[in-house]
């Protein structure tokens, strides 16, 4: 079941959600970033391919969506960079690249008042100080960020690629099936084993592992 949230219901009921999804240092700020760009929040059932997503609706209102399942800290991440979207086509046109300069530029500038021992753990300070020195498109493709989130999720059976053996057999949530084979410069060359396809993963992509075939 979808959760929807908006702040033009009752802002102490958006206060109450925030509480429950991101650190409480971090709700009053949040909140009041919401509550300035007029964003309509959707807190929604677990989508794979994507932590979360923003967009213009035709009424001219802004809609952010962030997965539900995500712990606090990478949950905070996630509605930080699409509110940056929002700031970033708003002020520069939506002629610019998604994860272009200009996005990088506002993500940095909103995410800094956050970087503090109040809001993250100290041991995951200095690998968002690094990250935001030049964000990418999605956390997961910065390795050492994206395991040191990992460790605050909530206990389950996925695994990354990179700790997938080599010819070892794993599954996607698509059900197909692949075997791990040579890493390729950053990432790992996988066959899938329906088609003989090659594909290129991810070393952070979250998969089921199988076994190792004899």
């Amino acid at each position: 079941m979808v959760k929807y949230y908006k702040f033009q219901v009752q802002p102490h009921d958006m206060v109450e959600v925030l509480s429950k999804y991101i650190p409480q240092a971090a709700v009053s700020p949040t909140f009041e970033l919401i509550k300035e760009h007029n964003v309509h929040l959707k807190i929604v059932n677990e989508r794979v391919t994507r932590h979360g997503d923003y967009r213009k609706m035709p009424n001219g209102q802004h809609q952010i969506t962030v997965n539900a399942n995500l712990n606090k800290y990478r949950f905070l991440i996630t509605l930080i960079h699409e509110i940056a979207h929002l700031l970033a086509f708003t002020k520069y046109g939506r002629n610019i690249k998604p994860h272009g300069l200009e996005w990088k530029r506002v993500f940095q500038y909103l995410m800094l008042p956050f970087l503090r021992p109040e809001v993250f753990p100290n041991q995951l300070l200095p690998l968002l100080a690094r990250h935001f020195k030049n964000p990418r498109a999605s956390s997961d493709t910065d390795a050492k960020l994206s395991l040191a989130l990992k460790q605050y999720d909530a206990p389950n059976d996925k695994n990354f690629i990179f700790e997938i053996p080599h010819g070892g057999l794993f599954r996607l949530y698509n059900g197909k099936i692949f075997k791990r084979g040579n890493k390729r410069v950053k990432r790992f060359e996988c066959l899938e084993v329906g088609t003989g396809r090659v594909y290129l993963f991810n070393p952070n992509a979250e998969v089921e592992f199988l076994r190792v075939e004899s």
